[in-house]
């Protein structure tokens, strides 16, 4: 396995008695959860129901509530009980979940929410990204007083090394998919689309919108049944820390072998790997490649 070459750029911050966490669906809150414990730092989770790890997250945090979608003032109140000034978004958000029919009858927002959140859903001034409505949460949080950091000034460790994370590397028709596919996953980022492109042969078999990386590279693998292709996941062109940050973990390598896949190419120092010695496990044993690279565009700029 080729060995990383340039370390990713983050910096810990100092130690903190108290720490909240809004926790989203996977594994990667459970991570930090567990890291922050290890650090000494007191863990007030808020889960959120029907996306959290609860079972998980209860073992690891010093406290835990699971919360609805629409309950924003439970989490302020929830942190502001336990003294939490500094919060941090961590796990996935599954948004397709706000187009269901009757969403807001079955997931009724409480005051809080309902008065932060009328300019996006009720009135029209508003868009719906990610970015929009992520950062949307963040401002919400600071009028009572609770910061949100990224997570990964906690836990800098999971953001991964520039290098080959694999036994095997990219070919010659691989990385030209990669540099083809790297361009347009960071304009699909930079109009707050999606992070990932699925591509072969320097063609585009699918775009991630809202349905969320895994089911595009399972669309991916029902447009391509030969396989082989290459998925390419980036950070966004001005990628803010605090959230939506790019993550994989053992699930995107099962849907990425499930679908025919056979490379999968991340942002060095901007993407997080989490249980990465698994991940690098699995990966090899499935005879994929991962790669780690900086961003290819910005090196396009400084030559």
């Amino acid at each position: 396995m080729a060995s990383p070459a340039v370390k990713a750029e983050s910096h810990r911050v100092g130690p903190c008695p108290h720490v909240g966490l809004l926790a989203g669906w996977g594994r990667y809150p459970v991570v930090i959860a567990e890291t922050l414990r290890e650090q000494g730092c007191h863990v007030v989770c808020a889960g959120l129901r029907h996306h959290a790890d609860a079972g998980a997250l209860r073992g690891v945090c010093d406290t835990y509530k699971w919360v609805g979608i629409g309950r924003m003032g439970a989490v302020v109140r929830l942190f502001s009980r336990h003294g939490v000034t500094q919060a941090m978004l961590a796990g996935k958000f599954h948004k397709k979940i706000l187009y269901q029919p009757w969403v807001w009858l079955r997931h009724t927002p409480d005051l809080t929410a309902a008065r932060h959140f009328y300019p996006y859903f009720i009135g029209t001034k508003r868009d719906r990204t990610d970015d929009t409505l992520s950062a949307a949460v963040v401002d919400g949080f600071a009028r009572y007083g609770i910061t949100f950091k990224p997570a990964t000034d906690f836990v800098p460790e999971l953001l991964v090394n520039e290098g080959h994370l694999t036994n095997r590397t990219p070919n010659t028709s691989q990385q030209r998919d990669i540099e083809f596919g790297w361009r347009l996953a960071k304009e699909m980022g930079g109009l707050d689309v999606g992070q990932t492109v699925v591509v072969k042969g320097r063609a585009v078999l699918a775009v991630e919108a809202i349905e969320g990386t895994d089911e595009c590279i399972r669309r991916a693998g029902q447009l391509c049944p030969s396989g082989g292709f290459t998925v390419v996941k980036v950070a966004k062109p001005d990628q803010d820390m605090r959230f939506d940050v790019p993550t994989i973990g053992i699930g995107t390598l099962q849907s990425i072998v499930a679908a025919g896949g056979r490379l999968l190419a991340i942002e060095a120092g901007k993407t997080i790997v989490v249980d990465e010695p698994e991940v690098i496990e699995f990966a090899n044993r499935h005879k994929l490649v991962i790669t780690a690279i900086p961003d290819l565009e910005s090196k396009r700029e400084a030559a």
